[in-house]
């Protein structure tokens, strides 16, 4: 048991350092003493109202446009270097991460076997129904604006002369590819 005198000491010690830390933080205030502010919290800046009209829609060049000068051999460079992490470029080679681009031009869309495509690709296949040069690129160009919830994480070429030499490239291993269109 604890008697009263060493009550006494260890309650006078807490209650006096209490009030020494009571004093010092009345000290600190008259030194350091920040004015109320008017309001609570920030006042935000409004957003400025604009009556510019908001800037148009980049126009895709055509397939056919982009393809005018591409070149093969530059697109299997770029090709491999953009896709070939995730696909496979042989005619009947198993899927990678992503399906295989051999004979893509002019094949259903979604229709590789053996891989799992994201339902908004396969909803566009219903539309779109094969890959030709204008769905190529578009699809290269924005992979999530072609389809929005494809599973592909590239991001996309905005690069028209390496999109052109990317599809030319396809052509070349396509053996049922049709003609390039004439720009």
């Amino acid at each position: 048991m604890i008697d009263s005198y060493e009550f006494n000491k260890i309650m006078g010690a807490v209650l006096g350092t209490l009030l020494f830390l009571m004093f010092l933080g009345l000290f600190s205030s008259s030194i350091y003493h920040a004015p109320k502010p008017k309001m609570a919290g920030y006042a935000l800046p409004e957003a400025a109202a604009t009556t510019a009209a908001a800037p148009a829609a980049v126009q895709l060049a055509s397939a056919a446009q982009i393809m005018a000068s591409a070149d093969a051999g530059r697109g299997a460079a770029a090709a491999k270097q953009a896709c070939g992490a995730c696909h496979a470029f042989e005619e009947g080679a198993a899927s990678k991460i992503g399906p295989t681009l051999g004979a893509i031009v002019g094949r259903s869309i979604a229709s590789a076997a053996g891989f799992s495509y994201s339902s908004s690709l396969i909803e566009r296949a219903k539309t779109d129904k094969v890959w030709d040069y204008d769905h190529l690129n578009s699809f290269i160009n924005n992979p999530k604006g072609y389809a929005s919830n494809t599973k592909m994480a590239f991001g996309g070429d905005k690069n028209d002369g390496r999109r052109g030499d990317i599809i030319a490239y396809l052509r070349s291993i396509s053996p049922k590819a049709p003609p390039v269109p004439a720009p």
